[in-house]
C-alpha cells in the first residue's frame, strides 16, 4: 500500500499559514498557491506511480505485469474477461504477480499453490474482504456467511454446518427432483406447442426460476413459486440486481468506491432499492415464521429446510453460539441470493457446453438412462417413491461433466481480500493492508497446473490428472474455512437438474444468435452471459 505522502495540505497550510500572520499579501498568496498547488499534485503523482512503487514498496520484489503504475492494467482489466488477462500474467510471471490500478495502486493476484494455502487455510481470517467489495453486495446478500468476517463467521458458520451435513441435503433430494421435474413439465408443454416440435429456450432465466424455488423449499421452507409466477416480487427483485444495462454497469462500479452514489436518482438505484427491501421484507417474514414454528414443533417433528434447522438448533444453542435475529435473517438473504443464482448460472453454462459438445451430452444421457431408467419412462417419471430411491451421486461421469463444467467456467470468478497483518506469500514478504486477487477463473485454466488441455473441455481429466495438479488448482468454492459451505447442496442440486433435462430433451445451439454466449461473459456477482443462454430444445425420440 502506496506512503501517502501529504504534499498538497503542507504546501497550502505554509502558504496560508504565511499570509496569516500578514508576512504575505492576498495577490503573492494566490500566485504562490496556483503555482505551487499543481506542482505538489503533480510531485505527488510522480512519487505514488514511479519512486514509491519501483524503489521503496515493500512489494517491489515481487514479480510485476510490465506497464507505467500511473495507469496500470486498469484498461486490460476492465475491457476482458473477469480474470483473464491473469491467466497470462501467472503463465508469464509466476504464482504470485504485482499490477496496478490507477496512479500506483498495488495489487497482487495468487496462484502459487503454498500461497494458496496460507490465505485459505493457515491464515485465512488475516485475509477479510475489504470494506469496498462487501459494500455493494451487503444490499444483496445481507451480512451472512459468506460476508461476516473473524470470529462471526466462526459463529455463523458452526452454527450452519450441521444444516448443511450430506444426511441433510440427502433430506432434501425431493425437493430437488419436485422442483426439476416441474420445470422439465413445463418445458415439454411449450414444445409440444410449435408445429416442429422443437422450441428455443433462454436456459438461464428458467434455471433463475428453479433454483430460487428450490432454494425457497428446501432451504427456507417456503413456497417462492417463481416457475408458474416469473413476475414474482422476489424473482423481479433477483432480476434488477443482474441487470447488465450501461446505466446499471457504471452505478454499480462506482458504487464499490462510494455509496453516495447512491443519491442518485437513476433507474438503476431505484431497482436496487426495491430488490433490497423485497429481499429484506421476505428474509424477516420467513425468520419470524421459522421462530413461531420451532416454539410449537420443538418437541414433535424435526423441520428438513435448512433455516428452520438452524432456528431450532440456535434454541438451544450456548449463549456464544447462538444467532440473532438479525444474524439469522441474514443468512436466509444470503441462501436466497448465493444460492440460487450461482447454481442456476453453472447449470446453464452446463448445458450450454453440452450443446457445444453432442458427443459429450450423448454419452452423458446414457448413464442417466442406465442408472435412472425410470426418468425415461413417463409412467414412472414423476413418481415420488422413485425419485425419492434416485442418487445422483451414484454417476461417475454425471460427476465428471459437473467438475469440469464448474471448473472451465466458474460463476464466481474470483475473491478479494486484504491483509490485515503482514504475512508471507509463496516467499514474498507482503505487508498489512496489501489487496489480493484469488481469481478461480485465471486458476482454474493455468496449464502449471492442468497441462497443454487447460483451456479444453474435457470432463475425462478427472480420470487422468496431470502430476501438476492439486487440490488448489480447482478454486470454484474457494478452500478452507472460508470455502463455500453450500457446495455439496449445489452439486447435488446441479445433477438432479441435469438429469431431469437430458432425461427428457436433447439441446443444440440456436443458431439463429450469432454471438456466441461463451464470448460474452460479464461478471455482476456471478459470472453470467450478457444475453443469456438461448438453446434449441427437442424431446427425445421414443
Amino acid at each position: 500500500m502506496a506512503l501517502q505522502v501529504p504534499f498538497v495540505p503542507y504546501v497550502a497550510a505554509i502558504t496560508v499559514a504565511g499570509y496569516s500572520v500578514g508576512k504575505l499579501s492576498e495577490t503573492t498568496t494566490a500566485s504562490i498557491l496556483s503555482w505551487l498547488l499543481p506542482t505538489a499534485v503533480l510531485l505527488h503523482v510522480f512519487y505514488s506511480s514511479y519512486i514509491y512503487p519501483f524503489y521503496l514498496s515493500p512489494l517491489r520484489h515481487v514479480p510485476t505485469v510490465p506497464g507505467f503504475p500511473l495507469w496500470g492494467q486498469f484498461y486490460e482489466i476492465i475491457t476482458s474477461e473477469c480474470a483473464v488477462p491473469a491467466r497470462k500474467w501467472h503463465a508469464q510471471h509466476g504464482g504470485v504477480v504485482r499490477y496496478f490500478f490507477p496512479f500506483g495502486s498495488e495489487r497482487l493476484s495468487i496462484a502459487d499453490d503454498d500461497a494458496i494455502k496460507q490465505m485459505t487455510v493457515r491464515n485465512p481470517y488475516n485475509w477479510p474482504k475489504p470494506l469496498r467489495a462487501k459494500a455493494w453486495m451487503l444490499p444483496v446478500l445481507g451480512e451472512g456467511v459468506l460476508l461476516a468476517e473473524g470470529q462471526t463467521h466462526v459463529q455463523q458458520r458452526k452454527a450452519l454446518t450441521p444444516a448443511f451435513s450430506i444426511t441433510s441435503i440427502r433430506s432434501l433430494m425431493p425437493v430437488f427432483w419436485k422442483k426439476a421435474l416441474h420445470m422439465s413439465e413445463l418445458w415439454d408443454t411449450e414444445v409440444h406447442q410449435e408445429p416442429t416440435k422443437t422450441k428455443s429456450f433462454e436456459v438461464l432465466e428458467w434455471l433463475n426460476r428453479t433454483t430460487l424455488d428450490i432454494i425457497g423449499k428446501a432451504g427456507l421452507g417456503t413456497d417462492i413459486d417463481s416457475l408458474d409466477d416469473p413476475e414474482t416480487p422476489l424473482r423481479q427483485a433477483y432480476r434488477a440486481c443482474f441487470d447488465f444495462g450501461l446505466q446499471a454497469r457504471i452505478i454499480n462500479g462506482l458504487a464499490a468506491f462510494t455509496q453516495l452514489v447512491r443519491l442518485v436518482p437513476a433507474k438503476t438505484n431505484k431497482d436496487i432499492a426495491f430488490a433490497k427491501n423485497t429481499i429484506l421484507s421476505r428474509a424477516t417474514d420467513i425468520i419470524k415464521q421459522k421462530q413461531v414454528e420451532a416454539q410449537e414443533n420443538k418437541k414433535t417433528s424435526k423441520p428438513k429446510d435448512i433455516i428452520g434447522l438452524i432456528v431450532r438448533d440456535n434454541m438451544t444453542a450456548s449463549k456464544e453460539d447462538a444467532l440473532t435475529i438479525d444474524a439469522m435473517r441474514d443468512q436466509v438473504m444470503t441462501f436466497l441470493g448465493a444460492g440460487h443464482d450461482t447454481t442456476a448460472t453453472s447449470a446453464a453454462w452446463t448445458l450450454m457446453l453440452l450443446a457445444k459438445h453432442p458427443e459429450i451430452q450423448t454419452k452423458l444421457r446414457n448413464e442417466i438412462r442406465e442408472s435412472l431408467p425410470f426418468l425415461f419412462d413417463d409412467s414412472k417419471r414423476y413418481d415420488s417413491a422413485m425419485f425419492e430411491k434416485a442418487d445422483v451421486d451414484l454417476l461417475p461421469y454425471l460427476e465428471d461433466v459437473c467438475k469440469e463444467s464448474l471448473r472451465y467456467i466458474p460463476s464466481i470468478p474470483m475473491t478479494v481480500r486484504r491483509s490485515r497483518e503482514d504475512d508471507q506469500m509463496g516467499g514474498y514478504f507482503v505487508p498489512a493492508g496489501t489487496t489480493v486477487y484469488l481469481m478461480a477463473n485465471a486458476i482454474n485454466r493455468l496449464e502449471s497446473y492442468w497441462g497443454p488441455t487447460a483451456n479444453t473441455f474435457d470432463p475425462d481429466r478427472w480420470h487422468n490428472l496431470p502430476p501438476t495438479y492439486t487440490t488448489n488448482a480447482f478454486m470454484t468454492f474457494l478452500q478452507g474455512p472460508r470455502g463455500c459451505i453450500g457446495r455439496k447442496f449445489a452439486e447435488v442440486e446441479m445433477k438432479a437438474l441435469l438429469c431431469a433435462l437430458l432425461s427428457k430433451f436433447t439441446f443444440e445451439m440456436d443458431k439463429t444468435f450469432k454471438e456466441d454466449p461463451e464470448d460474452l461473459k460479464m461478471w455482476r456477482l456471478v459470472l453470467r452471459p450478457r444475453d443469456g443462454i438461448n438453446l434449441q430444445v427437442s424431446p427425445i425420440k421414443a
